[in-house]
């Protein structure tokens, strides 16, 4: 099979990369024709373990995998991190190379591999207009409503309309066979599971289980902004989120019941972090904490057991105020705001 028109970053490389349309769209044509399969993992590289999971997955799925690294400025409001989001190639690159190593030793795994990277530029993504991140702003988008308005889509009013827009484009460009997203991300993999369906877009899409730090925070590129401060006080959202599914699986089932006792370990830490000195707190607000139905994202006032419910919420970190000297501040010496987002699924009963 011929990669004619690729981009290799390294003379080694098993791994092809490619920057444009026609090429990738060769390749693609290539594998279908030879009756391969195509496992997609979009990201915005900052590549950590939960994204490597899900390409794990893609890999024992599909005979190809292709990994797509572009930070995709649409989905970022106008007053958003897009400047300061991680982007760390060369280390993604060499994740990915390692992967596929891992991949070819173990061959009673009978695993694919991962040979592809498509790495756009914004022009190759937006051809014909810049792209814009405001809410009125010109542009060829995709939105999905009512589901991109709730939630993240309440605090981040664009965010969802970039990210159905980008991936519209992604999957009309590479038509895999399969698109994998992490559970972490649980109202875009919904919002993504919608469109498909309604775009009538030929793919599968994948949900693999959110992949988390030792000590229980759910990974995310943006974790490395916390530092140890702000890292040990953003349990605060999954320890929340445990206490109410706890209090779901002790037999409640009404909302003030589960979410009261989310709010309660919410309000504790904020108030234990009010009484610290300004070398030592952290300050943060909780965004929200929703028990949604699974498949609109509706509130529930009564959790259906047949159904199951969305237990998911979002917490601001502020930036640090009185950084120490010597202190871990994460990347950006602790000024860089992080919001954090967790959720667990409250399984319907069997």
């Amino acid at each position: 099979m011929g990669f004619a028109g690729y981009r290799q970053y390294a003379s080694q490389s098993t791994i092809a990369v490619f920057r444009d349309v026609a090429p990738v769209r060769k390749y693609r044509r290539d594998l279908l024709l030879s009756g391969r399969t195509v496992g997609f993992v979009p990201t915005m590289g900052a590549l950590h373990d939960g994204h490597i999971s899900l390409v794990r997955q893609a890999a024992r799925e599909n005979t190809d995998v292709v990994v797509s690294i572009y930070v995709n400025p649409t989905q970022f409001g106008v007053n958003e991190d897009l400047d300061s989001y991680p982007r760390t190639w060369n280390e993604d690159l060499q994740k990915l190379e390692t992967l596929n190593t891992e991949f070819g030793a173990n061959a009673a795994s009978n695993s694919g591999r991962i040979t592809a990277i498509f790495a756009p530029t914004t022009k190759v993504v937006y051809p014909t207009l810049p792209p814009t991140s405001e809410l009125n702003g010109d542009g060829s988008f995709v939105t999905i409503t009512p589901l991109a308005n709730k939630l993240e889509g309440a605090s981040r009013p664009v965010f969802f309309r970039g990210v159905a827009t980008v991936c519209t484009k992604l999957f009309n460009i590479l038509t895999p066979d399969r698109v994998y997203f992490g559970q972490k991300d649980v109202q875009q993999s919904i919002i993504i599971k919608r469109m498909v369906q309604d775009l009538h877009i030929d793919t599968d899409v994948r949900v693999g289980p959110t992949t988390r730090e030792p000590e229980g925070l759910a990974m995310s590129s943006r974790n490395v902004y916390l530092g140890t401060r702000r890292r040990k006080a953003g349990l605060v959202l999954s320890r929340a989120l445990r206490e109410a599914e706890s209090v779901y699986r002790s037999g409640e089932k009404s909302r003030m019941a589960i979410l009261g006792a989310a709010y309660a370990i919410a309000n504790a830490v904020l108030a234990e972090q009010e009484l610290l000195p300004a070398s030592k707190r952290v300050k943060f607000e909780v965004d929200y904490i929703s028990l949604a139905d699974p498949c609109s994202l509706d509130e529930l006032e009564c959790v259906d057991e047949s159904r199951g419910a969305v237990l998911s919420g979002a917490v601001k970190m502020h930036p640090l105020e009185e950084p120490q000297p010597g202190e871990d501040c994460g990347l950006g010496g602790g000024s860089v705001p992080v919001r954090l987002i967790d959720n667990i699924i409250l399984q319907p009963s069997s």
